[in-house]
């Protein structure tokens, strides 16, 4: 008897262990789409704020460049004829985003 008994919950086991795995849970288009939304709440959060652009003071004259969509000879003629104030460095010329602004505005078309 105690034989059987042990039989039957090792087969009630197995039998649950079956059902367990069997047990399936159907996500609709409705739950993905609130996963995409609490993912994309989740991804804003650690992302910083698109308005808190740190500007530097000093940039070099690749940052410079790419600023100004101009070539490296145009930067050399802003040097050269006075147009871009900067600063040498060893070999790296420095320029304050002040003195863009400043030229930029001055070029200001209305």
């Amino acid at each position: 008897m105690y034989f059987n008994v042990k039989r039957a919950f090792y087969s009630a086991a197995i039998l649950l262990r079956k059902i367990d795995i069997m047990a399936v849970e159907i996500i609709t288009r409705e739950d993905l789409n609130e996963f995409r939304k609490l993912l994309l709440e989740d991804i804003k959060l650690l992302l910083p704020p698109p308005e808190t652009k740190i500007q530097k003071d000093w940039l070099r004259s690749s940052e410079v460049r790419n600023l100004l969509k101009i070539s490296p000879a145009t930067l050399q003629n802003f040097r050269i004829n006075g147009t871009l104030r900067f600063a040498k460095i060893g070999g790296i010329h420095f320029y304050k985003y002040e003195d863009i602004v400043k030229l930029l505005e001055s070029h200001f078309v209305q």
